[in-house]
C-alpha cells in the first residue's frame, strides 16, 4: 500500500471556529466532531482535525506554535477563495513571510496567496504550475 497523509492535528485556540473560518474560505464543510477533534476533510481524503489547545494539559500549556498549510485548488477555486479572503477584508499576502500585502504571487501559471487563520497559522492556495 502506498503511503499517504491520512491526518493532521490543527492546534487552536477555539477549534470550532478555526474550523468554520477555514471550511469558509475553502468552500468545505465542518465534519461532525470526531472524539475531541472538529475536522475539515478536503477533496484528497485528508482531514484537518482541529483541537483545542486549552484542552491540552501539558505542561506546554496553551500556546500555539504556528504552522503552514497549503492547499492546491483549480484556478476558479483559488478566484472564489480570494473573492471571499477580499470580501472578508481578510489581509493577504504574495509570500509566506507575509512581506508583499494585498498581492498573490505568480510563476508562470501558478498563483499562490497566504493568509492567517485565526491562531496564526500560515495558510497557502495555490494553483498548479
Amino acid at each position: 500500500m502506498p503511503v499517504e497523509l491520512n491526518h493532521t492535528i490543527v492546534a487552536a485556540h477555539d477549534q470550532y471556529v478555526s474550523a468554520r473560518f477555514l471550511a469558509d474560505l475553502l468552500g468545505l464543510q465542518v465534519g461532525p466532531p470526531d472524539g475531541p477533534f472538529t475536522p475539515v476533510v478536503v477533496a484528497n481524503g485528508v482531514t484537518l482535525d482541529y483541537y483545542d489547545r486549552a484542552l491540552d494539559d501539558s505542561e506546554l500549556g496553551p500556546e500555539i506554535t504556528p504552522q503552514h498549510y497549503a492547499f492546491q485548488v483549480t484556478d476558479e477555486e483559488f478566484d472564489a477563495i480570494l473573492a471571499r479572503i477580499r470580501a472578508g477584508n481578510l489581509p493577504y499576502w504574495a509570500d509566506p513571510h507575509h512581506r508583499t500585502p494585498g498581492e498573490i504571487r505568480t510563476r508562470g501559471r501558478s498563483r499562490a496567496a497566504y493568509f492567517e487563520d485565526p491562531n496564526g497559522h500560515n495558510m497557502e492556495i495555490l494553483t498548479p504550475s
